[in-house]
């Protein structure tokens, strides 16, 4: 008899964690496909080029609106900013789920090191993300195998956790000792936090859930430059640019009932939105000749 060929359904960031993972897998003889996401705070951009360089195929899955709520209202709460780390975990392992479900793969597996982010890698929160994503068991972890409990497809042993590993903590160098048995050389250096984790985005953007209702993936472009005023009982937000590349994105942002202030000495600009009327006119140029080098000489 001709046996099944076994399939994983990997979480891929196309961080080296998650190369790696690939490659354990595929070592012994698992068919897998990388499962990427994209929202309006990353994109796939190093997913979709890692997955090109070890050759899989990739899934990509846009959050939208779905992160958006999870983000306003996160059932276990934020991070240092306003980074729902848990809630956003479980959301990507049910659409993971989702498509386990659709496309007959065996597991799901992550890159996940354990003890390596606080959050989300360690034990306690590892069942709670299994539980409320309803994987129990499903979830592979193969750098952190051996310290965990053994997962289903090890319990019918359609792979083997011996040729698992037991890597945690924050230090690298036993992904980098591994990459190079596997031959890896080229692979992207550690991501940035997570921009939710920054303290000043963070407050702009709990500033903003609180004044719009709905919120676009144009909102969350706008929220990304420069400095934020809410004037007119929040009925108007003014942007001024801190540098001559935002000044430049604001005058491409701007829309049709908007109106973009660009003055003619070294200044910043201001993008007005919402209500605009003298009042706002006249708060976004006192704004920018605060902030110009030259307002004293004008």
């Amino acid at each position: 008899m001709v046996k099944n060929k076994v399939k994983a359904l990997v979480l891929f960031s196309g961080g080296l964690d998650s190369i790696l993972t690939v490659k354990i897998l595929q070592k012994q003889g698992v068919e897998v496909t990388g499962l990427t996401f994209s929202s309006y705070f990353f994109n796939t951009c190093q997913a979709r080029k890692s997955a090109k360089k070890i050759n899989i195929s990739l899934k990509v899955v846009y959050l939208g609106q779905k992160y958006l709520r999870i983000i306003r209202q996160p059932k276990f709460g934020y991070g240092s900013g306003i980074n729902p780390c848990l809630d956003c975990r479980i959301l990507m392992l049910r659409e993971a789920k989702k498509i386990l479900k659709k496309n007959d793969f065996n597991f799901i597996a992550t890159g996940e090191v354990l003890g390596q982010r606080p959050m989300t890698q360690n034990k306690r929160a590892m069942k709670i993300i299994e539980k409320e994503s309803g994987l129990i068991g499903y979830i592979l972890k193969p750098l952190s195998a051996k310290l965990l409990l053994p997962t289903i497809p090890e319990k019918e042993k359609i792979v083997d956790r011996e040729k698992f590993f037991d890597i945690q903590g924050r230090s690298r160098k036993k992904q980098i000792e591994l990459a190079k048995k596997f031959g890896i050389t080229d692979y992207p250096s550690p991501a940035g936090g997570c921009i939710l984790t920054e303290k000043e985005f963070a407050q702009k953007l709990k500033l903003l859930f609180n004044r719009k209702k709905r919120i676009q993936s144009r909102d969350i472009k706008l929220l990304r430059l420069g400095h934020h005023f809410w004037i007119n009982n929040n009925q108007t937000e003014i942007i001024l640019g801190r540098n001559h590349q935002e000044n430049y994105r604001l005058s491409q942002l701007c829309q049709s009932g908007e109106k973009v202030i660009e003055p003619n000495f070294p200044a910043p600009s201001a993008l007005i939105r919402g209500k605009i009327d003298q009042a706002a006119i006249d708060f976004a140029w006192q704004k920018i000749k605060e902030r110009s080098k030259k307002s004293k000489n004008l």
